[in-house]
């Protein structure tokens, strides 16, 4: 069936059964404000309205998806919104939780599209004959690699891809490097103003931070090897995505690395008819939450029921099935 006709039959499906529910009254929380997750959160909130015009979804800026699985762990939000890998880290009780949190339920995949980039000067590049991440350790060149600030997810991923190739604070410093903490905006700025030699970030392809780069340093970006994707994937929950060549200046081949998914996420304590209303609107409304941003014009109902490393809230898994979007 026809992507439109499915959205069509879902309609009808769904709009009966919403008629006769109650409006849902949600508080999501989110990310820094005007940032894109405050923007999915309003796309979210109107995507409810369009179903029933007493509906709500609050959005709450938070520090981000560790601080959103905190708030969802302690049922002081009704909605999270975070990223499979820091979904995966807290099922298993790591860094920064103290014991795993298991009262997580996905109400649906929002993206799945937010690559680990990494880029290095061009002129360091060439001299140290730099091309894949599996070079840099025994090149001997003294980076200066900007890494993410501690809590935000693609800090923790950039530095196990690293790891995996042998990359490591201490053997980054016996060549005259370090790992400089900074967001993605400063390492833009500290490349361009020749503070560093390398960066890593795991967001959108020509994200305005990589235009920057793009357009006032002369970088090149470095292929990833297939077995630190696979070892990166097993470890996060993250996925596999290609950044098609000619998606930067310098970048003739394609390079395909690890992606960074975003889930939406409610706890087992949401009553199956919230959780249900949520996704059924989530699919019939879907051009709502595609509208908040170029970006997210990819949304398609098959994403929004992808599997991921949390189970779905029983009430969005039967949606999904009764449209034949799951088995």
């Amino acid at each position: 069936m026809k992507l439109s006709a499915l959205i069509a039959a879902l309609g009808i499906a769904v709009s009966s059964s919403a008629a006769t529910a109650d409006p849902v009254n949600l508080t999501l929380s989110g990310g820094n404000p005007g940032g894109l997750w405050s923007l999915l959160g309003a796309g979210i909130d109107r995507a409810a309205k369009a179903d029933d015009s007493d509906s709500v979804i609050t959005y709450q800026a938070t520090g981000g998806g560790f601080a959103n699985i905190g708030l969802l762990s302690g049922n002081r939000t009704d909605l999270g919104l975070l990223h499979d890998a820091e979904a995966k880290i807290a099922l298993q009780g790591g860094e920064p939780f103290s014991a795993p949190i298991e009262n997580m339920r996905a109400i649906g995949y929002m993206y799945n599209w937010a690559p680990m980039h990494f880029f290095v000067d061009r002129g360091i590049a060439e001299e140290y004959g730099l091309k894949s991440l599996a070079d840099l350790a025994d090149s001997g060149a003294p980076l200066r690699i900007g890494i993410n600030r501690s809590g935000n997810i693609t800090s923790n991923v950039a530095l196990a891809m690293l790891e995996a190739v042998g990359v490591t604070e201490e053997a980054i410093s016996q060549s005259g490097g370090q790992f400089v903490r900074a967001g993605a905006n400063e390492q833009a700025d500290l490349i361009q103003d020749g503070r560093l030699d390398m960066i890593t970030n795991g967001i959108f392809i020509n994200h305005s931070s990589f235009r920057a780069v793009d357009q006032n340093s002369d970088v090149v970006l470095l292929s990833v090897p297939q077995e630190v994707i696979d070892a990166t994937n097993e470890a996060f929950g993250t996925g596999t995505m290609v950044i098609p060549g000619g998606s930067y200046s310098n970048q003739t081949e394609d390079v395909t690395s690890v992606a960074l998914g975003a889930l939406l996420v409610a706890t087992d304590e949401m009553p199956d008819e919230v959780a249900s209303s949520l996704a059924s609107s989530l699919i019939t409304n879907i051009d709502e939450v595609r509208g908040v941003h170029s970006s997210m014009a990819e949304l398609s109902p098959e994403l929004l029921a992808k599997p991921s490393v949390l189970e779905f809230h029983p009430g969005a898994e039967a949606v999904y099935r009764d449209a034949g979007l799951i088995n």
